[in-house]
């Protein structure tokens, strides 16, 4: 911490963290440690620390923006898609979005117990994921398959390749029933 500066005050500490998932906000990195918090616009501008101007950076990438390799606008962009990701899908939605994001196989696919639809719910309803119909060999106990593929639709594709960098994501339309 620069000399003169206060401390960020824990509660703020906090949310930043919490927003972020104990992870780094660039959705190609994620790393989970270390970390350290970042004014978008510089405290030498600024002299506060407020929540809309801070993100959640690993070493790597608060040097990277500190060298000027991620620049403002691309800070402000991860924070603001960080808030449509959060407010719109359930954590383990969010995981399969890093998974397509840091992975770069947008075409390829996850899978998972036939009971997770409800887990995914989101991602299927807003038309970024699909089942991907299974020729094979199908197990299924009660009427629920045992493993289910789902893969990015075109839309979800896009959504993720906006996502990684650092462009507007915007938020699903919220259907009737949700």
């Amino acid at each position: 911490m620069a000399e003169g500066r206060p401390a960020v005050p824990a509660q703020l500490r906090r949310d930043l963290l919490v927003e972020a998932g104990h992870r780094c906000a660039i959705p190609t990195c994620r790393q989970p440690t270390p970390l350290q918090l970042e004014h978008i616009e510089d405290w030498a501008k600024v002299q506060r620390h407020e929540f809309a101007n801070m993100i959640v950076l690993c070493a790597n990438c608060h040097a990277r923006k500190t060298a000027g390799q991620i620049d403002r606008k691309s800070l402000h962009q991860y924070k603001a898609n960080l808030a449509v990701l959060n407010n719109r899908y359930g954590e383990v939605e969010r995981r399969v979005l890093e998974l397509f994001a840091t992975s770069g196989h947008l075409n390829g696919y996850v899978q998972f117990p036939g009971t997770f639809d409800i887990l995914l719910m989101y991602l299927l309803r807003d038309g970024l994921l699909t089942r991907v119909a299974d020729h094979g060999m199908q197990v299924e106990i009660m009427g629920v398959p045992q493993a289910v593929r789902y893969t990015l639709t075109d839309t979800g594709r896009t959504f993720v390749q906006r996502w990684r960098n650092a462009e507007v994501v915007e938020p699903a339309a919220d259907s009737e029933d949700s």
